[in-house]
Order: structure tokens, then sequence, then C-alpha cells
């Protein structure tokens, strides 16, 4: 079974404005047919692709898929769609045994959407991708309510239509033309056409309303979230205060580290190079070169952040949990929050920074320390 992907593209696109048909604009950087052609071409089960074609077209085609590594046969479009989808069928390579019918204005399409079509096809001569009509729907007469129309059993059509190359083929030379789409010549020659879940992000771009709904589908698909975690000890040593999250806190002992041993701060850089799987702290700031010896740990932690930033990465959120019986961390908690805030660029409500004791047991319940646990969490874009 060779499955080819026609992708019907020869229409002129008005109502969507623009001084070129809107299978050629912008979509986040990529044409919409470019899109459109990459989701088929980067789908293991599709063996060919057939793009229908405005005969004008042909320089914006090639622009369009510069840069784009999919193999992609063109064949010029009709007068209609019925003309143009036909033109596709007869361009369809040797041994296709089925095909997918797709807009070139519906980018969004999904690998599973495709996949269902394509499974649906096993047991049906026709399946084509549809969503079930929700809202209420009225005829209308004069711009008014005119009466209520049942919705019960009425779809939303949506591509691609899969076929079978014979049965579809044979249908599209009998049939008059004018259709709206495939399932209809189908129908019209008496092939079943299994209806398959769709996909409410499939949508067809027809006005220029549709650009912005499909870039936010694009940031959602796209979207990496990473989570990091981060752990580190510090030992007191002789002194008269600890540094936690960048603030001077009064207690009988200091923190013993190669900088000025800040737990809570190294902590939260740890997490963020954990999310970044970029090492610790010890691999980019090594305690053997003596230049960091009482650095200020904010150096490390804003070099942490920078490099989420360079990686297309936003800080979603921090919480640090600190482990020791003194000094008490409550009634700095705030001022912990704000100052990493700060460092961080973030707002502070994203920023979480609490205490626990471990109730007198281990090292930290002998206050021989302070331990510190982090959790962040990164977001591109």
């Amino acid at each position: 079974m060779t499955v080819t992907a026609i992708i019907v593209a020869a229409g002129r696109g008005t109502r969507v404005g623009g001084d070129k048909p809107k299978q050629y604009q912008d979509l986040a950087g990529r044409a919409v047919l470019a899109r459109t052609i990459e989701a088929f071409a980067g789908h293991p089960r599709i063996g060919a692709i057939v793009a229908v074609l405005h005969p004008e077209d042909g320089a914006l085609f090639e622009l369009a898929l510069a840069d784009s590594p999919a193999e992609v046969a063109t064949v010029p479009g009709g007068a209609s769609r019925d003309a143009s989808v036909m033109a596709g069928l007869h361009a369809a390579p040797e041994g296709t045994t089925r095909v997918l019918i797709h807009d070139g204005a519906r980018p969004m399409v999904s690998a599973a959407l495709i996949d269902r079509v394509i499974n649906a096809l096993d047991d049906s001569p026709g399946a084509a991708p549809a969503l079930p009509v929700t809202d209420a729907l009225w005829r209308g007469r004069d711009g008014k309510v005119a009466a209520p129309h049942p919705r019960e059993g009425l779809f939303r059509a949506q591509t691609p239509q899969g076929f079978h190359l014979r049965a579809i083929l044979a249908a599209h030379q009998a049939h008059p033309g004018g259709a709206a789409d495939d399932v209809e010549v189908a129908l019209a020659a008496g092939l079943d056409v299994a209806i398959v879940e769709g996909d409410e992000d499939n949508l067809k771009i027809t006005h220029k309303v549709d650009f912005a709904r499909a870039e936010r589908v694009l940031r959602e698909r796209n979207m990496d979230i990473r989570t990091g975690n981060g752990f580190d000890v510090h030992a007191f040593c002789e002194g008269d205060g600890v540094i936690l999250c960048g603030i001077k806190v009064p207690h009988d002992k200091a923190l013993k580290g190669h900088s000025d041993a800040d737990v809570g701060m190294h902590t939260v850089t740890d997490a963020i190079y954990g999310a970044l799987a970029e090492g610790d702290i010890g691999q980019h700031f090594p305690p053997s070169d003596p230049q960091w010896k009482g650095a200020a740990s904010e150096i490390f932690l804003k070099h942490a952040v920078a490099l989420a930033a360079e990686r297309g990465f936003r800080i979603a959120n921090v919480d640090l949990t600190l482990i020791c019986e003194r000094p008490k961390i409550g009634p700095v908690a705030g001022a912990m929050r704000a100052e990493m805030a700060r460092l961080m660029g973030m707002d502070e409500a994203r920023v979480s920074v609490k205490a626990t004791t471990s109730e007198r047991l281990g090292f930290t319940g002998r206050e021989e320390g302070i331990a510190a646990l982090a959790t962040v969490t990164l977001v591109a874009p």
C-alpha cells in the first residue's frame, strides 16, 4: 500500500487579503503551504506528495519551499477545485493505492489525524475527518432568525479526505463538477465514506484572523517545558551570620564555602543548569579557580538565568526549600523572595522560598549546616 498526499493549492484565497495568495503568506516564519506540505513529508506513512498549483505560482512555490527538505511533485491546477483534484489524482505516482486529498490552507494538520484517516481506509473506500456541530443552529432570512434548525447528525467537514485511488478517480470522472469537496463527489458515486474524529486545531486559513489563531496553535505545539532540581549543603563555621538568597541573616555561625556559601542561591542555580542539561555550578565556576573565592553567588545565578534566556527559555517558577533548625527563615523569607525575583528578573509571585526542619535528625538536626532543595520550571518559547 502506497499513500500519496495530494495538496490542493491552486486557489487565490482573496478573502484573506494581502499581496499574494494566502497559501504563500507568512505563518510564524514559514509560508502556509510549506507548513502544510511538511506535515505530510514528516509522516512515515506518506509515500509521495503531489502539490496542485496555480499555473502562475511556480516562483512563489519555489521560494516557499526553498529551504525545505520535502520532496514534492507539482502539477498545474485547473479552473475549478474539481479540475485541480483530478490533475492531482492523475499525477499520483505509479504504485499509489490510496490518496489523501488535503487543502493547502490547512497547515495545522496533525500526524494523529493523518493516521486516523489512513487507518479508516482499511475498512472503507473513503474516510474523512469531521467535528460534530455543538452550537445551536438557526435558519435566517432578511437578517433575522427565521427558525431553529436541528443539529443532530451534522458535522463540520475537514481534510485530508482519504480514498482508494481507483474509486475516487472514477467518481470524479463521472461527476458533473461543482462539488464542495471530495466527499460530495464520492457520495454521488455511491461510495461509503467513514467519519473519523477531526481536530479543532486543524483550521483552514480563510480570513486574516485565522493567522493569529494558527500561530497560537503552533506556540502550544512547540512549547518546550523543562524541570530541573537542585540540591546543596553547606556546613557551619565560625562567624556572625549567614547569607541566604542574597540576604544577610544574623546567626552565631557562618556557612563554609569557596564562594559566599549562599546555599539557597546555589541550589536554585543548579536547578536551572539541570533543566538546561548544563551540569552544575562546579562545571561553570570550578572551586579550584581562585577568582571565585569569596565571590557573590548572584554571579552564578545571573549566569544560569542568562544561559536559559540565550536558549530561548523563560523561568516560569522557582520553588526553594531551606532545611535547618536555625536561623529561623520565616521572618526573612519575604526579603529572600524579593531579592531572588529581582536578580532573576521575575515576578515575585513566581518565586517561592520556604523552610522546614529535619526534626532534630541528621546533620541539619544537629545544627551542623544547612541543606537546600529547589525545583525550577523553564518554558520555551
